[in-house]
């Protein structure tokens, strides 16, 4: 499979409709791949005055470059810097400065002198050049990059009468793996001796990409070329370039395991299995066909029994550093991955392969990554949880994480190791594939978080040991950013008129329940979680934490900016937040990025509760009868007085808060066929393979005090069926009166205050799973059980990793060590 499928044009009939179509790449260029430009910069100073000049407040004139830097020496740098207009007037009043880079997200300013040295392409930075050290912008002599590089693309391919043939690859210029956004070929030079289609495309240099010839016949059939696709880096330094290529064809010859393909996504890509042959003609997944997808695969296929195997191994490195940043104009210290907050966005075609090393280094905390809502299917051993499928990963070490999409969506990815994940060890994944509603435009995630001043290991920590409140978050963030008292700045989002765009809502907050709206605009809801689901309109949407939902919104209102919402819960009873009605971001049509919004906001009334009619794509139907009987599991809180006079705070099921061995996971026991598992391990037992099994988690009174609030509950290793929920005491007569035929299916649900939710799963994932509260105070206070399922069968299907023993000595070496924390809570 290549990228092409995925994100292909619909079928159409003539080179005049595809020529009338290559002309709107022009604006997809500033609607997508500008988009992370423009929403990291205050003033939009890119994409606006690329490679123009641009005279700051204090009048000095700058050349702007954007993306790219130079590398010239540096003299020094800031953070007080939010944007590239500050960094310009930072500038000005340093000795020396002639040039500045800005790296966008992390906000990091450098100072360039005395000489300005040459450009670099990168696309997380921009740079600007003061006019008076600026010599030429031709030759990039003097650190002014070149404009462009006009790339002419010729390719061999023979056709017939009335074909055309077109370009289109991973970049905007390309068309972004839409044929009809991308460049139509000339056949002007054509002969039947040399069968020649050429086109020529401005370039900025040192740009990276992948691209594939498609041939559109007189019918509107389209014929892709096959595997791999094309890479090429465009050349510094000169003016033009030129590419021959030839027509690939369906090749017999089996790849070797060090051959490489190339992939939209980003990361190494090499191959580690055979490919599927050629993609179908006849339905090629594009902004009108969004259901199809390549070699017999589309939306119709049921991903828990079937997937692609593309024979490609998406790879990404994460270092783990402790960092100061300032995501809403406040600094504080933060555990970033790779620098940045969030983490970098994982990006795979379904059937990848994906590999993670992670680097942990960080000063004296342990880590761990679990891939929120990953199926992980027949790899337990890859889901990160520290005490439960691994011991935490120690500071200095390194460890890789290996898993296959099989499934499709968005997601996302965080530290296990209790609550550490609210301080930064967070970020998306998107795993492309077939869809339930058409869309033009994909734009990627937006993150939803609460945001707190002092750590959230802090606040964890208070809340552990006092009768109050929880605490009350400070702000919350948008895409990684937020305005308040001491600055920031809102994301902004493009929308192109007349355009459908793909938005993958996700909440990856601490204690916050967000409803979320665009003021003015529907929403049609496609996906819940990682299911596909019959699409339908809202305009508000609740979004409980770790809940992602997956939205079309269609750009058919009024051109301007329009404000995003997103509302805390806090009267309803689902989270506390200081800046709660300030908290937004823009999304702003084409021509209007740089206006401040005036629209009116959806009227709507605050819930705690999830989203209904969420009716998934499949037909999935529960049996009933005598295999549907229900276990409960109770939740409860208990303040437990100390011998000094301090309370502990718990969060129990069935009257045990869990807590963990961090170096001796359930999967060590396991593995060594010890069934004396401790008490407060919360196990529960699940011996037999594939069997329907049924659970009621109930609300009840706590000890002394009965704190009730609703809990968002999440499954590792399974989806679940969300059979019913109920606002009082469950009883068995209720099981009558769930939806057995295709209910809900996701991987967390809302429990309601005082009441009742009916879930149901099989087992048929072997592995030590578990399934907690993903409030953060509650999962450190031990609202968790572990489902021990088939543990005959985890070895054999290679659920323990390994380097599961060196891993685990490691962490005893360290931790044995007199570590600076101890473990104070359930340790997930």
């Amino acid at each position: 499979m290549h990228p092409g499928h995925f994100l292909g044009a619909s079928t159409f009939a003539t080179t005049v409709l595809a020529s009338a179509i290559h002309g709107l790449r022009g604006d997809l260029h500033h609607s997508h791949q500008d988009r992370a430009l423009e929403a990291r910069a205050g003033v939009a100073i890119c994409p606006t005055y690329a490679n123009k000049v641009y005279t700051d407040s204090n009048n000095v004139a700058y050349t702007v470059y954007c993306p790219g830097f130079t590398n010239g020496p540096t003299i020094s740098t800031t953070t007080s810097a939010t944007n590239l207009a500050e960094c310009m007037q930072a500038c000005d009043g340093q000795t020396g400065c002639v040039a500045v880079n800005f790296q966008t997200g992390v906000n990091i300013c450098s100072f360039i002198g005395p000489t300005v040295g040459s450009y670099v392409y990168a696309s997380n930075f921009n740079y600007a050049v003061k006019v008076s050290a600026t010599t030429s912008t031709s030759s990039g002599a003097n650190g002014a990059a070149p404009t462009s590089v006009a790339v002419t693309f010729n390719e061999l391919v023979t056709t017939q009468f009335g074909d055309s043939v077109n370009l289109t690859g991973s970049i905007a210029q390309l068309g972004t793996w839409s044929p009809g956004l991308g460049v139509a070929l000339s056949a002007s030079q054509y002969t039947s001796n040399n069968p020649l289609w050429s086109a020529t495309v401005d370039l900025p240099p040192g740009t990276n990409f992948q691209y594939k010839y498609v041939q559109i016949t007189s019918d509107g059939t389209i014929n892709w070329e096959v595997d791999p696709n094309h890479s090429f880096v465009v050349p510094s330094g000169v003016a033009s370039t030129t590419i021959n290529d030839k027509w690939q064809k369906l090749s017999t010859t089996t790849p070797t395991a060090t051959s490489s393909l190339s992939s939209v996504v980003s990361g190494t890509v090499t191959v580690s299995t055979t490919s599927s042959a050629a993609p179908t003609s006849t339905c090629t997944n594009g902004p009108d066909s969004r259901n199809c997808w390549s070699g017999g695969f589309s939306i119709d296929t049921d991903f828990d029994t079937n997937w692609p195997n593309t024979g490609r191994t998406v790879s990404y490195n994460f270092d783990i550093t402790n960092v100061t940043l300032a995501p809403d104009g406040f600094t504080r210290p933060v555990m970033a991955i790779n620098g940045q907050y969030p983490g970098p966005t994982i990006e795979a075609n379904w059937g990848d392969m994906i590999s993670i090393t992670v680097n942990n280094q960080l000063q004296s905390n342990g880590t761990s990554i679990h891939w929120h809502g990953v199926r992980q299917y027949h790899n337990n051993g890859q889901d990160g949880v520290p005490g439960v499928t691994e011991c935490p990963l120690a500071p200095g070490q390194t460890k890789t994480y290996t898993f296959q999409a099989t499934q499709y969506g968005s997601s996302w990815y965080h530290s296990h190791f209790s609550c550490q994940y609210g301080d930064g060890v967070v970020g998306q994944i998107m795993i492309h594939g077939p869809a339930t509603a058409n869309y033009d435009i994909e734009l990627g995630p937006l993150p939803l978080t609460d945001w707190y001043y002092r750590t959230v290991n802090y606040h964890a920590s208070l809340a552990e040991h006092q009768n109050a409140l929880p605490p009350e978050a400070d702000n919350a963030l948008i895409n990684g950013t937020m305005t308040s008292n001491s600055g920031g700045k809102y994301a902004l989002t493009p929308l192109t008129p007349g355009k459908k765009h793909r938005v993958r809502l996700m909440n990856t907050a601490v204690d916050n329940h967000f409803v979320v709206s665009l003021d003015g605009h529907q929403m049609e809801v496609i996906a819940a979680d990682f299911v596909p689901i019959e699409p339908f309109n809202v305009s508000t949407l609740f979004i409980g934490i770790g809940q992602r939902y997956d939205v079309i919104i269609s750009a058919d209102q009024s051109p301007g900016a329009y404000w995003f919402r997103a509302d805390i819960q806090d009267t309803a009873g689902c989270g506390s937040n200081f800046n709660n009605g300030n908290i937004r971001s823009i999304f702003a049509y084409t021509g209007h990025e740089t206006e401040t919004p005036i629209s009116t906001a959806h009227s709507y009334t605050q819930t705690c509760s999830d989203q209904t009619g969420l009716v998934p794509y499949w037909n999935s139907y529960v049996p009933t009868g005598k295999t549907g009987t229900f276990t409960e599991l109770t939740t409860s809180q208990l303040q437990q007085s100390e011998n000094d006079g301090s309370i502990t705070v718990y969060w129990q099921i069935n009257g045990s808060a869990l807590s963990v061995e961090w170096d001796k996971p359930t999967l060590e026991y396991v593995r060594t066929s010890n069934t004396n598992y401790p008490a407060n391990a919360n196990l529960i037992q699940l011996p037999t393979a594939n069997m329907w099994t049924y659970w009621v988690i109930q609300e009840v009174a706590g000890n002394p005090y009965n704190v009730a609030v609703p809990h968002p509950i999440h499954l590792h290793g399974h989806d679940f069926y969300v059979l019913g929920t109920g606002t009082n005491t469950w009883t068995a007569a209720a099981a009558s009166s769930l939806n057995y035929n295709n209910p809900t299916r996701r991987d967390v649900a809302m429990l309601p205050t005082n009441g009742w939710l009916a879930l149901a799963f099989q087992t048929d994932n072997p592995g030590a799973w578990l399934m907690h509260c993903h409030i953060a105070w509650h999962a450190d206070e031990g609202l968790a059980v572990q489902f021990l399922e088939s543990p005959s069968l985890i070895s054999s299907v290679g659920g323990i990793p390994s380097n599961f023993d060196s891993q685990c000595s490691a962490w005893e070496g360290y931790y044995n060590g007199s570590p600076p924390y101890l473990q104070h809570d359930s340790g997930i």
